[in-house]
């Protein structure tokens, strides 16, 4: 893959306790705020965004990445990789019961 540039997510689940929630958001964070000119025909000659690709890596707090459904995450991600990272705090809201906020941190790589 050619690299383009390198955006950089956090996403959190505070009630749910789903990590997988927790992974998606920092990939939208990552992206969601960006346009890509580059992809634009004849930018980069013969690319278009039909060959854009992205690479996903994600920081799962270890004890919790057995939870993650990487099938929901992956959907069009050409490479798709899973580190120790994270956190796992409390909100501290509700101490009678589990309170644990996720969060997860996230660096999309586009390229072609």
């Amino acid at each position: 893959m050619k690299l383009l540039f390198v955006e950089m997510g956090v996403g959190y689940d505070l009630h749910g306790q789903d990590m997988t929630t927790a992974a998606m958001r920092p990939c939208r964070d990552a992206i969601s705020a960006n346009s890509i000119p580059a992809f634009r025909k004849g930018n980069i000659p013969r690319v278009t965004s039909d060959h854009m690709k992205l690479h996903v890596k994600l920081g799962v707090p270890h004890p919790l990445q057995q939870n993650l459904d990487k099938d929901k995450i992956s959907g069009q991600i050409m490479n798709f990789e899973v580190v120790d990272g994270g956190l796992v705090c409390s909100t501290e809201e509700i101490p009678e019961k589990n309170d644990d906020c996720y969060i997860v941190n996230a660096a999309v790589y586009v390229g072609y």
